[in-house]
């Protein structure tokens, strides 16, 4: 089979050194095949079609390293409330949400990443009783990558489950290992939900399949204070010492937030070569800490950038993920650079490929890799003039300036929108059910919606 070619002849290419001007990029089928000067590239490919981009810049699809796809239907009902949201909300809500409330939120979640410039999305898991046959639909008709997680708890508030009970859950982690094993944008994961909602064998076993089968283990670790103390009284010992304890720490091992880490958890974390999903926004809008990110760079430990389902504008969280930096951590120490712009691009895309276990196909334009990239338009106020395009897609670029968004090799989004299927009627579905679905769950809040609370106030 012939695979289609497409050269793409942007104003400026990001490349893993920097971003190069006249630049081209050479799509064969779902890859990257070659990169090189513009007018080489036109010379040697006179007869593939040829799109020029003036005034674009192309760059590597956005990684977000920790999401929620099927809490999408609840989103704000989680602002200005106090940490462990997930369970006084999100639990509730995933648990009664029937079947297709689960693909429509996970639908709708997707959606959001594509626009935000997100190619690539890691799932955490989903506690709907469903599992994740409907957030794999969603993955499908959407086209996004995803490194997609079932969650193998074998404790249910503290007690074990039966044997028989634990036996089923070890093959369904096995059978969805199996499943996706050569899938092109599916990459299977297994999940322990925090590190105490397992037991040690349990732990062991979860991390051992993945190790196996080369695929991440994923699990909250150290994210809130009431988390850790939790630890210490089931355990006697605090969420990453009872990963390492059980032989759950090494480098498949990805740990969300780890905010609240010791000097010996840190060590832990490096020696095993475990890696972190770095979450600035949900650090903003409901952490207790925020993870020092710059000194995890500097002790060679991995991390990628994650929303934690927060909001999914991929350029709002490079913002945020240096300005998280810069005011926890580079004010106290005079660090004006905090990362020097060029670290928060790269933990979005190469470096946080890298952390998600995909480091050698995705996050980067280079020969071999998957052709996941946005073409972004230059021609804004914004960036007139352009004097360190790197900075300013820091602290300037915004979601609305994504033009096309590829995954491999395919259009998936132009305009802000999917070329292959109807975002509108996905929109009307998502208002339809969202109300009665949701209302039903037995959420918990400490505060009323704001414009209630600000009443009561009065």
């Amino acid at each position: 089979m012939i695979e289609m070619e497409t050269l793409l002849c942007p104003s400026f290419t990001m490349l893993p050194t920097g971003i190069a001007a006249d630049h081209a990029v050479l799509l064969r089928g779902d890859r990257i095949a070659r990169v090189g000067p513009a007018d080489a590239l036109r010379a040697d490919h006179a007869n593939t079609t040829c799109v020029e981009l003036h005034d674009r810049l192309l760059m590597p699809g956005l990684i977000d390293a920790h999401h929620h796809l099927t809490q999408s239907l609840g989103k704000s009902l989680a602002f200005g409330e106090p940490s462990e949201i997930f369970r006084r909300i999100w639990v509730p809500m995933e648990r009664v949400l029937d079947e297709h409330a689960i693909e429509v939120s996970a639908l709708l979640a997707c959606l959001e990443s594509l626009r935000g410039g997100f190619t690539t999305v890691v799932e955490a898991g989903t506690r709907s009783p469903f599992g994740i046959e409907p957030v794999a639909a969603a993955l499908r008709t959407t086209g996004i990558r995803c490194v997609l997680a079932l969650v193998a708890n074998d404790l249910d508030d503290g007690r074990p489950i039966d044997d028989a009970a634990r036996a089923r859950v070890i093959d369904a982690a096995g059978a969805h290992l199996a499943r996706f094993s050569t899938d092109a944008t599916i990459h299977a994961s297994l999940a322990i939900s925090v590190p105490e909602a397992a037991t040690e064998a349990m732990l062991a076993r979860v991390y051992a399949m993945c190790d196996e089968a080369g695929r991440m283990f994923q699990t909250h670790a150290n994210e809130h204070l009431v988390a850790v103390e939790r630890s210490l009284v089931a355990c006697g010992r605090r969420p990453i010492e009872q990963l390492d304890h059980c032989g759950a720490l090494g480098p498949r091992a990805l740990l969300a937030h780890a905010t609240l880490m010791t000097p010996s958890e840190v060590e832990r974390v490096h020696d095993r070569g475990a890696t972190l999903a770095y979450n600035p926004v949900a650090t903003v809008w409901k952490g207790n800490a925020a993870l020092d990110a710059l000194m995890m760079q500097a002790l060679g430990i991995r991390f990628g950038i994650g929303t934690d389902g927060t909001r999914s504008d991929g350029f709002r969280l490079i913002d945020a993920a240096e300005t998280v930096q810069r005011v926890a951590h580079g004010l106290r120490t005079g660090d004006s650079s905090s990362g020097g712009g060029w670290t928060w691009i790269d933990h979005a895309t190469c470096a946080g490929a890298a952390a998600i276990g995909l480091g050698d196909s995705v996050g980067r334009i280079a020969p071999g890799y998957a052709a996941d990239l946005l073409v972004v338009r230059l021609d804004v106020p914004e960036l007139v003039p352009s004097w360190d395009l790197t900075w300013e897609a820091v602290r300037y670029f915004n979601r609305d300036q994504i033009e096309t968004v590829y995954v491999a090799g395919r259009v998936r989004l132009q305009d802000g929108w999917p070329v292959d299927w109807d975002a509108k009627a996905l929109m009307d579905q998502a208002r339809a059910i969202a109300r009665s679905q949701v209302e039903r769950a037995p959420i918990q809040r400490v505060h009323a919606r704001a414009d209630v609370h600000r009443a009561s106030r009065d």
